[in-house]
């Protein structure tokens, strides 16, 4: 890619999508094309056609997906796997018509089956069934591989594609609700953090920035402590509390949004082989083990729940990255590292 190539960042206002911009920003690249989701709905094949056709980028970084953790993947399956196919479906049928030189189609380490052996290799894909819980997730995912795949095959096109594991860092979703593990133990060790000190103006901070459903801006302290409570998040006359999903005992590997950033630029320079890689670090730690890094980093001293009546997911999901260090990438911003550099953008 020269410098002044026009480039389309699809999701730039996502954790993944404003990563790559910053990092193509910095590499001074200055014809980056981007919309709002209002601007183009990417679900829209008209719409998405009429802007390949007016704008006509060179290259195509495919980071535009909705997502979401177990909750939301669980509650909301419909809209994962229609929003998702149509998205993928519509900007890569969209970029061959319109000659784009290369694309980077990002995915998820959730296409892999529940029980593959580990670390996860990438021949494991389609060898056995899928975690039930984030399933309309993986299954567009893997649809979009396939479609990158295709299009190379019948059509010649440079389209390639990428499998992150775990992401974190500026710009993520900590929405109780519908984020992932990371960023929901923090806001969750916070918020318990503020609650343990009555430090209430600390906690109507955190909900001006990231609102929560039932709590208006004109809610009491005892309004606030009851939806909090509904969180998992609680005080009693005695300790403070927080309850935590599942037994702790998943293991998780995570990989910093801007080591993702990076390792996206490197493939979009010097990759051109057909199907996916993976990208992480090829270490992982238990749920458990994260949270206690994170209770250690945020400072709350109260006390930390297991309901083991709630899932706890694919029981291992550690990416074998052996492809891709062998190419010439490897992470470089260690998970403390990450989350100590990340506690100075939110609370």
């Amino acid at each position: 890619m020269h410098k002044n190539a026009k480039i389309y960042i699809a999701g730039h206002r996502g954790m993944v999508g404003s990563s790559i911009v910053r990092k193509l920003t910095n590499q001074g690249f200055t014809n980056l094309v981007v919309r709002t989701s209002a601007e183009l709905d990417l679900r829209n094949q008209q719409q998405v056609k009429t802007f390949f056709e007016t704008e006509k980028p060179e290259y195509v970084f495919l980071a535009a997906a909705k997502v979401g953790g177990i909750v939301a993947n669980n509650t909301y399956r419909a809209e994962f796997l229609y929003d998702n196919l149509m998205i993928q479906s519509n900007v890569i049928h969209n970029s061959y018509l319109y000659g784009v030189k290369k694309l980077l189609f990002l995915g998820s380490s959730c296409i892999y089956p529940k029980m593959a052996p580990q670390p996860l290799k990438e021949e494991y894909l389609l060898t056995g069934e899928l975690e039930p819980t984030n399933e309309p997730y993986a299954i567009a995912k893997i649809a979009g591989i396939k479609m990158c795949d295709a299009y190379r095959n019948q059509y010649g096109c440079n389209f390639i594609s990428a499998m992150p594991t775990n992401l974190y860092g500026p710009n993520d979703n900590y929405n109780l609700e519908t984020s992932h593990v990371l960023p929901a133990l923090i806001r969750k060790m916070q918020l318990g953090k503020a609650l343990q000190e009555n430090d209430w103006d600390t906690i109507k901070k955190d909900l001006t920035s990231h609102p929560i459903e039932g709590i208006s801006g004109t809610a009491t302290n005892e309004e606030i402590r009851a939806v909090l409570g509904k969180y998992g998040i609680k005080k009693s006359d005695t300790e403070t509390s927080i309850t935590l999903w599942g037994d702790g005992s998943p293991m998780r590997e995570f990989l910093h949004v801007d080591d993702l950033a990076d390792a996206c630029y490197f493939l979009m320079q010097h990759v051109n082989e057909p199907g996916f890689v993976n990208v992480g670090t090829g270490k992982d730690l238990t749920i458990k083990s994260l949270a206690e890094l994170i209770q250690t980093q945020v400072g709350y001293t109260g006390k930390v729940n297991w309901d083991t009546t709630k899932p706890n997911g694919t029981p291992r999901k550690l990416m074998d990255v052996s492809k891709i260090n062998d190419m010439g990438w490897k992470y470089r911003i260690a998970i403390n590292n990450g989350i100590e550099q990340i506690l100075k953008y939110t609370l």
